[in-house]
């Protein structure tokens, strides 16, 4: 059984999802310890939702409570953040619901923004992440690897990328009206991680052209480098901030990497070379009259007193988020008819392969039989092969129903009565076949 525990933008507050974000260590590894009724899990946590997904052992007896408790106790040993505090906040899917909102999270359904393209890349991440962990399972890398093929499925049938935008795009949509040239612009981007390479493309786009990097990991030199911009020493920074018309951060650091001390050391800076410099010079920089701040971080990356410094405006993910623009609804209900189409498909499969195992049974069955019988005509000079060859016709055709019927009990969802079928009529109990057939595909994981 697959469960999801989600939180998102739409359930809970950011300051929340902020501190999910930040786990002391991965969570998923701890979920699929829980217990041996958790087959496996993948967490999804973006700047904008936290989604556990979770593959319940089938015959557990409650196992929504069983995965939820493992969610919870995850959640706190790795965040701080108790269950009692996620009260309200969060939602729980089970069964054939999980995979069509999977399927639509991957294809920028359920984003800030619909149809943003990030949010593909990061479900795969979660997948990579938990694989490599050894925390994931075989139905969870079915699920996933069908959500990958659904969004894809909806970007190349459907309008919705061009109906969305991304955040990065919309904030700087929100920004435009203050900004009288981008040309003119000094722009600081703070951060090299997953939004970065889209920030820089973003602002040229626009027709920004002054635009310097500082990165607090130290990777700035290397992604200036790459995008053809001036890097930030560690030393500069606070006069770049104070130097900057627009700044944007888009780290994943824990801690606030922009605050108010930071903008006034660097104002301090200025007038401490204004101070000193030659009174002919005349064109020391100074700091703009007005500042806008763009934080696209999670946890947020600027000090809410940012906001208290005189002449700065910012733009955070709630500011973003109010402003998202109304969904074109024809191509957002395109792609969700792709999506439900594509979780009907993934529960048809996943039904297909419970009956397999009784599927195989019988078939074995079948043939021990056969054998035995060819043996015997053998044994009394069926040389020619003849009779051999009628056997496993008839055998063919006698299994052909059952077989089919198999399936299509299977797509109604009630493959169950096709097992005990056979353990009624032909005594084949199949229970222990399904059990090593699921343990079988977790190794594989």
């Amino acid at each position: 059984m697959l469960l999801c525990v989600s939180a998102s933008h739409k359930t809970a507050s950011f300051e929340l999802l902020e501190r999910l974000s930040v786990p002391a260590t991965p969570i998923a590894p701890l979920i699929a310890a829980h217990s041996e009724c958790v087959q496996g899990a993948v967490v999804v946590a973006t700047c904008n939702r936290f989604e556990a997904y979770v593959d319940m052992d089938e015959p557990v007896t409650a196992a929504s409570a069983v995965g939820l408790e493992a969610t919870f106790a995850a959640i706190e040993q790795a965040t701080g953040v108790p269950a009692e505090e996620l009260a309200g906040s969060y939602e729980v899917l089970g069964g054939d619901d999980v995979a069509e909102h999977l399927f639509a999270v991957a294809s920028g359904l359920e984003s800030v923004v619909v149809g943003e393209g990030e949010i593909a890349g990061q479900v795969r991440r979660s997948l990579s992440e938990s694989r490599r962990l050894g925390a994931t399972s075989a139905e969870l890398e079915r699920l996933f690897q069908r959500a990958s093929e659904a969004q894809r499925g909806v970007k190349n049938s459907t309008a919705l990328g061009r109906a969305g935008r991304s955040l990065v795009r919309l904030a700087l949509e929100l920004a435009d009206s203050r900004i009288a040239d981008w040309a003119r612009l000094r722009v600081l981007l703070v951060g090299t991680g997953s939004y970065a390479a889209a920030t820089v493309a973003a602002l040229r786009d626009h027709g920004a052209e002054d635009i310097s990097v500082y990165s607090p990991s130290g990777r700035g030199a290397k992604f200036a480098a790459k995008h053809g911009l001036s890097v930030v020493a560690a030393e500069r920074y606070p006069s770049a901030t104070a130097h900057a018309d627009l700044i944007i951060t888009c780290t994943s650091a824990e801690h606030p990497v922009l605050s108010a001390a930071t903008l006034a050391a660097g104002v301090g800076g200025f007038e401490t070379a204004l101070a000193g410099a030659p009174a002919a010079t005349g064109h020391a920089p100074t700091p703009p009259s007005r500042r806008i701040v763009i934080d696209l971080g999670l946890p947020r990356n600027v000090d809410p007193d940012v906001a208290t410094v005189a002449g700065t405006d910012v733009l955070d993910l709630e500011t973003i988020r109010l402003h998202a623009p109304l969904e074109e609804l024809q191509a957002t209900d395109a792609a969700r008819e792709v999506v439900r189409s594509a979780a009907r498909r993934f529960a048809v499969a996943g039904e297909r392969r419970s009956v397999t195992p009784g599927v195989v049974a019988l078939r074995t069955s079948a043939f021990a039989a056969l054998d035995a019988e060819i043996a015997r005509a053998q044994a009394r000079g069926d040389d020619d092969g003849r009779t051999e060859q009628a056997l496993r016709h008839l055998v063919g055709v006698l299994l052909h129903t059952p077989t089919a019927r198999a399936h299509a009990l299977a797509e109604q969802g009630r493959g169950d009565e096709y097992l005990a079928a056979l353990s009624t009529v032909f005594g084949i109990d199949v229970a222990d076949d399904v059990d090593e057939a699921a343990s079988g595909d977790a190794g594989v994981a």
